[in-house]
């Protein structure tokens, strides 16, 4: 059986590769808000990407020994 955790890291690594994308593609035009120069998004995705890709190899599917 595959652990739930191994799609949640997909998840959280998908989410991640979005969310990163999105902000260097407006990284030349920030929204009009107050914390915009700190490119939350782009360290958001970054954390992410991280977090999930930890859960993704520490719970990745592995071949069983046969007893």
């Amino acid at each position: 059986m595959l652990p739930v955790w191994f799609f949640i890291g997909l998840l959280l690594t998908l989410y991640g590769v979005i969310i990163f994308i999105t902000s260097l593609l407006e990284w030349s035009h920030p929204p009009a808000v107050v914390l915009a120069r700190y490119h939350p998004g782009v360290w958001g995705g970054v954390l992410l990407l991280l977090i999930g890709g930890f859960y993704t190899i520490r719970f990745r599917p592995r071949k069983q020994a046969r007893k």
